[in-house]
């Protein structure tokens, strides 16, 4: 399976991190060794002094597609939940200086927690879907999958240009304004369209 992770798609996150709007879709991976399961606990890890949460709708894939065009994009998953891109800003800040690959601040242990799936039917369309992120009781961020640069059928149907998508692959899609460090002690709770999702504290 592959987690793949798109960046840079809400306009207002852009801005926060003071990057450049982009034209097209811009993606990067995951490896399964990054899945975080099950509500248990993230630990802090010791190479980054700068863990951000940044919490994003992913979709489960459901059948084998390649070359998918955008309006048939929505037959190709099958559930909706929320997941954290943890993320290790001093690491990434560096690599983005120096125009190097930025995997190593995405990709390590335990940086994609993955909340409960929710089938598709049972939700809003995917276009029009309102999430939240609590940290400890606070609301830091607020998310409606409208506001996304691009939607759900073009992230799709542009990812399959490049490589065939399977059952069990995981699409993050991106993350709204509000990202910010987690701490020892945190306690995370994410919301989507009123139901509890994913809960994860810090350790």
């Amino acid at each position: 399976m592959k987690i793949i992770c798109i960046g840079q798609n809400y306009r207002a996150h852009i801005a926060e991190l003071q990057h450049e709007v982009p034209e097209q879709p811009v993606f990067f991976f995951k490896p399964d060794t990054a899945l975080l399961l099950r509500n248990r606990p993230f630990y802090l890890p010791e190479f980054s002094q700068e863990i951000h949460y940044e919490t994003e709708v992913i979709l489960r894939i459901s059948k084998v597609g390649k070359y998918i065009p955008e309006k048939y994009a929505e037959d190709f998953f099958d559930a909706v939940s929320l997941g954290f891109d943890f993320t290790a800003r001093d690491l990434q800040r560096r690599c983005v200086e120096k125009g190097l690959p930025w995997e190593i601040s995405k990709s390590f242990d335990q940086s994609a927690a993955i909340g409960r799936w929710i089938p598709k039917a049972e939700l809003p369309p995917v276009s029009a879907l309102h999430f939240h992120l609590n940290l400890n009781g606070n609301k830091v961020q607020d998310g409606f999958t409208g506001d996304m640069l691009f939607g759900v059928p073009r992230l799709i149907s542009y990812v399959s240009q490049f490589m065939t998508l399977h059952m069990g692959d995981i699409l993050f899609t991106g993350t709204p304004v509000g990202v910010g460090p987690v701490r020892i002690g945190d306690r995370l709770e994410a919301t989507l369209e009123g139901q509890d999702v994913l809960r994860c504290g810090i350790k």
